[in-house]
């Protein structure tokens, strides 16, 4: 039987590319699809995706305490992405 669990979660992005390089860059995610204005990444660790769907409509942001966890190997790996990411301005 094929995976029948939880498979991916769709979230619109005004900027597709930005997007792409923010998963990319902050947790290790590649495009392993795509159409026009869409994109589905993952780690590639599990079957499960994140699709980013561009728009330019509004973009009704998730409660402030929602958020996607991503692992990543030690502390120190913690606090420079986190760093990396303030100096970008992306750090929430």
């Amino acid at each position: 039987m094929g995976d029948i669990g939880l498979t991916h979660i769709a979230l619109p992005v005004h900027s597709l590319e930005a997007s792409i390089a923010f998963y990319a860059q902050y947790a290790r995610m590649t495009v392993v699809h795509r159409r026009p204005g869409v994109a589905w990444v993952s780690d590639r660790t599990r079957p499960f995706a994140i699709v980013l769907m561009e728009t330019a409509g509004e973009i009704k942001p998730l409660l402030p305490m929602a958020h996607l966890g991503v692992g990543v190997s030690s502390h120190a790996e913690v606090d420079r992405l986190s760093n990396l990411a303030r100096h970008k301005g992306c750090l929430a």
